[in-house]
C-alpha cells in the first residue's frame, strides 16, 4: 500500500446496485440456445461497458487508475446478529434472476476486472473500508452507486457518482436529501429509520424533523441526552421513549470502515481488456449487439493475430488441398456422374440475402468426399460466371433424384431457394439436425460452432470475407477465388459432419428421433414458409392509429393522476412519479433503493387497487404491441407474394418446440382483447378460410399419462373440468361448490407444476402470501403424490445422467443440473422437469403434421394449405369447398395421435377446431 499516492484513483463500483437496477430495466430476455433468462445479466454487462468507456474517455479528468466491483455475499449480515429484523421485510429475489447472479458474476471476469465480496458483510461496508484505507494514503476515490446510504462517505476525498442519474453528487445533493451535511447523515438516518431495511429509527421521526434536530443538537448522543429540553411535547416523550430503537439504528446504518479485507488495494489496478475473454463470453451468453459494440471499441486485431497461424495452419493441412472452382458446364456434367456413383453430396447455396424467398443465388458448393470440394458461381459482380438458368437444368436431376443423398447444414434453406427456382429437392440430409438431436441443451448447433467442437478447425470467416459495418458488402461483390475457398469449406465441413454424426446418432440410439421427427418436418416447413400467409396492411394501419389515440387517451389519464407529464417510458420518472410525488409504496425498491417499476411489481401494486399502475401496464401493453406488431409487420410483406414469410426454426428450443423468427409469429399475445385485434390482421384469400386445430390441455394430458396420475387421468377419460377438480381436491370442497378464484388459483398451479414453478413464484402469479402458496403446493402434492414422485425421480435421473428423455426418446441435456451454485442447479432442476412434458407434446404437434401434410401430398385434389404452427395449435387456408372433408382429416390425424408406433397414451387427446376469415375469429 506505501507505493500509493495522490495520483492513485480507485473506482468502487456496487455490483449489487447495479444487478438490481440491471435487471428492472431490461425486459425479460433468455438465451435462445438454452432457455437461461440473462436480461439482468445484459443489462449488467451494458452498464459497466458504458462506465468503463466513460471513465477512459478524454472528457473524464478523473481518469482511473484502479477499478472494483464489490458484490453482497449474502443476505444475513452482522446487523442481523444488532437486529434480528434488519432487511426482512424484503422479498426474495425474483425467480428468473436468481439463476443470473453467477453469470453476473462471471461477466466481471470477462471484463478483465476484480471482483470483490466477504461472508458476514455488505457491499457498502467494503467500499466504506477501502475508501478509509485509500484516503489515508493521499488517493481519490469514486463510488459508482445510486444508494443513499453512501452519502455519508462523500467529501473533499471520495466523490459519488450516481449512474442512475448520470451525475456526480455534490454536497448540497446531500443536504437536499438530508438536511445535513455528510458527516450527520448516519445521525439523521438514525431518526428517521429506513422502511426498505426495515431500520426502526424513531416512530413519527422522517428525515426533514430529523434533520432539523440533528443541525440543532450536533448529533444523536447530543439530543437524547438533551430530549428533556425538547419544546414539542409529543416530540420529546417520543425521542425518550425509544432512544434505545434511534442507539440500534444507528448501529445498524453505521458503515464499517474497518472490515478484514483480504484484497490489497494495489490487486485493483485497472488492466487492459482481454478480448478474447471478453468476446467468447459474449458470444456464449448470445449478447450480439453488445459484441458488436465491443468489437467496434476495441478492435479484432488481437482475436484475429492470436488464430490466423492456427486458422491457416488448419486449413493448409486439412481442407485446402482440394478445393476447385468449376469453369464450365462440361466439369459440372462429368462431376454429377462421380456423385451418382457415390450416391451422396454435401450441398450449400450461397446468397446476397439470408431472405430465401428474394434472394439472389450468387453460387453453390458441392462436397462428396472429405477434403474435396467444387465452387460453381453463378452471380459475382466481379469474375467469370456461369450461366444460372443452364447450370441449375444440369442439376436439377440429381437434386431431385430420391435416391441420392442432399446433405445440408440447415439445409431448409436450401431447400427454398432451389424451389424457388423450379427444384424440388429430395432425400435430404441436415447436419444442424442432427447435432440437435445429440445435443440439446449442450451446445449451439451453427457449423461454426460444430466445426469447433467436433473437427477442431476453425472455419474462415464470414465476417473476413464481407466486412462489417458501414464497408460490409454482400457476397455476390466478394471475389471468385476467395469464395471458393469459403463455400467449398462449408461444403466440405458440412459432409465431414454429417459422417460423424451419423456414426453417433445410431451409438445413442437416436436413429428414429432423427428419421422420424426432424428429417420429415424439413419440406413441411419449407413449404409453409414458402405459402406465408396473408396480411390485412390496412387494416394494421387503422388498428395503428386506434392503438396510437389509446395511448394518447392513457397518457392523459396517467397525467392527469400524477398531476404533470413524464416520460411514461422511463423507470426512472416513473419511479419519481410513484414513489415520491404519489407515495403509492414506500416498499417496491430494488435492493439498493432504485425504483422498481417491473411488470411484477405494477400487477402487485394494481391489484391493491392503485389507478396509476393499471394504467401504466395497459399503456406498456398498447405501446408494444403498436410498435412490434401493427407498426412493424407490414415491413416483412413479401413485394412478390404480397404475404408474409415467417422463418420456422427447428433447433432453436431445447425441447423440440418450434420457434420462428421474420417476424416472430410464436409470441403475438392472446389473453388481451387488443392482442386479439393483432391475428385478425392475418386473413385468408378470397374463397378460402382459415382453420385452427388446438391441441386441448396438452401439457396437462401428457403430464398425467407420463407420471401415471390416477386422480387426472380419471378426470380426463370423463371428459371432466380438469382445473375444477383440481380445486376441489387442493380446497377439499365438493366439485360443484368449487368458486371461480379456487378454479383461477387451482389452475395457475396445474400449469405451473410443469414448469416447476416453486411457492415464491406461485405465490406471484396468485397474489398470495408465500405461506399460504407453499399450503398450496403441499395439498397438491398429497392429492398427487404421483407428481411429486414423477419430479423427484426426473431430478435424480437427470443428476445421474446429465440428461432427460421424453415419451418418444428424445434427449434434452441440462448441463447445470449438479452445479455447485444452488440458484443455478435448482433453475436446471425445473428445466429438467418441464423438458420432457414439453418435448413430447411438441412430439405429438410433429406426428400430426407429418400425417396431415402426407395425406394432402397423397391427395393431389385438395388445394388446403398448412401456413403455421403456434405452440399448440395448427393454421391452415382452406378452400371453401374443401372445408368439410379437411376439418373431418384435420382432426382424426391429430386425435389419432393417441396411439401411434411410438408411444399409445392412456387418455384421450382432444383438438378444438374453429373456422373463420382471419386468425382472430379463430380463438
Amino acid at each position: 500500500m506505501a507505493e500509493l499516492n495522490k495520483k492513485k484513483h480507485f473506482y468502487l463500483i456496487d455490483g449489487s446496485g447495479y444487478i438490481f437496477r440491471a435487471y428492472y430495466a431490461l425486459p425479460p430476455l433468455s438465451r435462445k440456445s438454452d432457455g437461461l433468462p440473462t436480461g439482468a445479466v445484459a443489462g449488467f454487462c451494458n452498464m459497466l461497458f458504458k462506465l468503463l468507456e466513460d471513465a477512459k474517455s478524454k472528457e473524464n479528468k478523473e481518469k482511473p487508475t484502479h477499478f472494483v466491483v464489490i458484490f453482497d455475499s449474502a443476505r444475513k449480515n452482522f446487523r442481523n446478529d444488532i437486529y434480528q429484523d434488519y432487511k426482512a421485510n424484503r422479498s426474495d429475489a425474483p425467480d428468473d434472476l436468481i439463476p443470473q447472479f453467477e453469470y453476473i458474476r462471471k461477466s466481471v471476469e470477462a471484463f478483465n476486472i476484480p471482483a470483490v465480496e466477504m461472508i458476514n458483510y455488505e457491499a457498502d461496508d467494503l467500499i466504506a473500508t477501502y475508501s478509509k484505507q485509500i484516503t489515508k494514503l493521499g488517493s481519490d476515490v469514486t463510488i459508482v452507486s445510486s444508494d443513499k446510504d453512501l452519502m455519508q462517505l462523500h467529501d473533499k476525498k471520495v466523490r459519488i457518482y450516481d449512474p442512475m442519474k448520470n451525475k456526480f453528487i455534490k454536497k448540497e445533493d446531500v443536504i437536499a436529501k438530508f438536511g445535513v451535511t455528510s458527516d450527520k447523515v448516519i445521525d439523521v438516518q438514525s431518526l428517521a429509520g429506513d422502511s426498505s431495511d426495515n431500520v426502526p429509527g424513531v416512530p413519527g421521526i422522517g428525515v426533514k424533523t430529523a434533520a432539523e434536530l440533528i443541525n440543532k443538537f450536533g448529533s444523536l448522543e447530543e439530543l437524547l441526552k438533551n430530549a428533556e429540553t425538547i419544546k414539542q411535547n409529543k416530540r420529546r416523550e417520543t425521542i425518550i421513549e425509544n432512544k434505545d430503537k434511534a442507539l440500534i439504528s444507528k448501529k445498524l446504518v453505521t458503515l464499517k470502515n474497518d472490515v478484514p479485507v483480504k484484497n490489497k488495494l494495489d490487486d485493483f489496478l485497472l488492466k487492459e481488456i482481454d478480448k478474447k475473454k471478453l468476446f467468447n463470453f459474449l458470444r456464449d451468453m448470445e449478447f450480439n449487439r453488445l459484441l458488436s459494440s465491443a468489437i467496434s471499441t476495441y478492435g479484432e486485431i488481437d482475436f484475429e493475430n492470436e488464430n490466423k497461424s492456427q486458422t491457416k495452419k488448419t486449413k493448409d493441412n486439412l481442407y485446402k488441398s482440394n478445393y476447385n472452382l468449376i469453369k464450365n458446364e462440361d466439369e459440372l456434367k462429368k462431376l454429377i456422374h462421380k456423385i451418382e456413383e457415390v450416391g451422396e453430396l454435401a450441398i450449400d447455396t450461397e446468397t446476397n440475402s439470408l431472405n430465401p424467398h428474394l434472394a439472389k443465388l450468387v453460387g453453390i458448393s458441392i462436397s462428396f468426399k472429405i477434403g474435396e470440394a467444387y465452387y460453381i458461381p453463378l452471380n459475382h459482380s466481379n469474375g467469370k460466371n456461369l450461366e444460372e438458368k443452364n447450370i441449375l437444368k444440369i442439376l436439377k436431376p440429381l437434386l431431385e433424384d430420391k435416391t441420392i443423398k442432399k446433405i445440408g447444414q440447415n439445409i431448409k434453406f436450401d431447400y427454398i431457394i432451389f424451389y424457388h427456382r423450379g427444384i424440388d429437392m429430395k432425400f435430404l440430409e441436415d447436419t444442424m439436425l442432427m447435432s440437435y438431436v445429440l445435443d440439446a441443451g449442450k451446445n449451439k448447433h451453427n457449423m461454426d460452432e460444430l466445426s469447433k467442437i467436433h473437427l477442431d478447425h476453425q472455419t474462415i470467416s464470414y465476417k473476413d470475407l464481407v466486412g462489417t459495418g458501414k464497408k460490409q458488402i454482400t457476397f455476390d461483390d466478394v471475389d471468385i477465388d476467395q469464395a471458393k475457398d469459403y463455400a467449398a469449406e462449408d461444403a466440405d465441413v458440412t459432409y465431414r459432419l454429417y459422417k460423424k454424426f451419423l456414426k453417433d446418432i445410431k451409438g445413442e440410439k437416436l436413429v428414429n428421433i432423427y428419421e422420424s421427427f426432424e428429417k420429415p418436418m424439413i419440406e413441411i416447413l419449407a413449404k409453409m414458409e414458402i405459402s406465408g400467409i396473408k396480411l390485412d396492411k390496412d387494416f394494421l394501419l387503422k388498428l395503428s392509429k386506434k392503438f396510437e389515440k389509446k395511448i394518447t387517451e392513457l397518457e392523459k389519464d396517467i397525467f392527469k393522476i400524477s398531476k404533470k407529464k413524464f416520460k411514461i417510458g422511463s423507470t426512472k420518472q416513473l419511479g419519481e412519479i410513484m414513489y415520491n410525488d404519489l407515495k403509492i409504496s414506500a416498499l417496491k425498491k430494488t435492493k439498493k433503493g432504485s425504483f422498481a417499476t417491473s411488470a411484477n411489481v405494477l400487477e402487485d401494486l394494481a391489484f391493491k387497487g392503485h389507478e396509476l399502475p393499471k394504467l401504466v401496464l395497459e399503456w406498456r401493453q398498447i405501446s408494444k404491441l403498436k410498435n412490434t406488431y401493427s407498426d412493424s409487420l407490414p415491413e416483412f410483406i413479401n413485394p412478390v407474394s404480397k404475404r408474409i414469410h415467417t422463418s420456422f426454426l427447428l433447433a432453436a428450443t431445447t425441447t423440440g418446440r418450434l420457434a420462428s423468427s421474420d417476424p416472430n409469429l410464436q409470441n403475438i399475445p392472446i389473453k388481451s382483447e387488443d392482442g386479439k385485434e393483432i391475428r385478425k390482421a392475418f386473413i385468408s384469400e378470397k374463397e378460402t378460410s382459415l382453420l385452427s386445430a388446438d391441441y386441448n390441455q396438452i401439457e396437462m394430458r401428457i403430464l398425467s399419462d407420463l407420471a401415471d396420475v390416477k386422480e387426472l387421468k380419471k378426470a380426463f377419460n370423463n371428459n371432466e373440468d380438469i382445473h375444477s377438480l383440481t380445486a376441489s381436491q387442493i380446497f377439499n370442497v365438493e366439485i360443484n361448490k368449487v368458486t371461480k378464484e379456487m378454479r383461477r388459483k387451482a389452475k395457475a398451479i396445474n400449469f405451473g407444476i410443469i414448469y416447476g414453478i416453486s411457492q415464491y413464484g406461485l405465490a406471484k402469479q396468485i397474489s398470495v402470501s408465500t405461506a399460504d402458496a407453499e399450503i398450496f403446493l403441499k395439498s397438491y402434492f398429497k392429492k398427487f403424490p404421483e407428481i411429486k414422485d414423477y419430479m423427484s425421480s426426473t431430478i435424480k435421473h437427470c443428476r445421474r445422467s446429465g440428461f432427460v428423455t421424453n415419451i418418444f426418446g428424445r434427449k434434452t441435456h441440462i448441463i447445470g443440473i449438479n452445479d455447485k451454485n444452488f440458484n443455478i442447479r435448482n433453475f436446471q432442476e425445473r428445466a429438467a422437469i418441464n423438458a420432457p412434458i414439453q418435448g413430447s407434446a411438441s412430439e405429438l404437434m410433429r406426428i400430426a403434421m407429418i400425417r396431415i401434410f402426407n395425406k394432402l401430398k397423397d391427395d393431389s385434389k385438395f388445394k388446403t394449405k398448412l401456413l403455421l404452427q403456434i405452440h399448440d395449435e395448427l393454421i391452415f387456408e382452406i378452400p371453401n369447398n374443401e372445408l368439410d372433408r379437411i376439418k373431418k382429416l384435420i382432426k382424426t390425424e391429430m386425435t389419432s395421435v393417441k396411439s401411434s408406433e411410438h408411444h399409445t397414451f392412456s387418455i384421450p387427446i382432444l383438438v378444438d377446431v374453429n373456422i373463420g376469415d382471419n386468425w382472430g375469429m379463430l380463438h
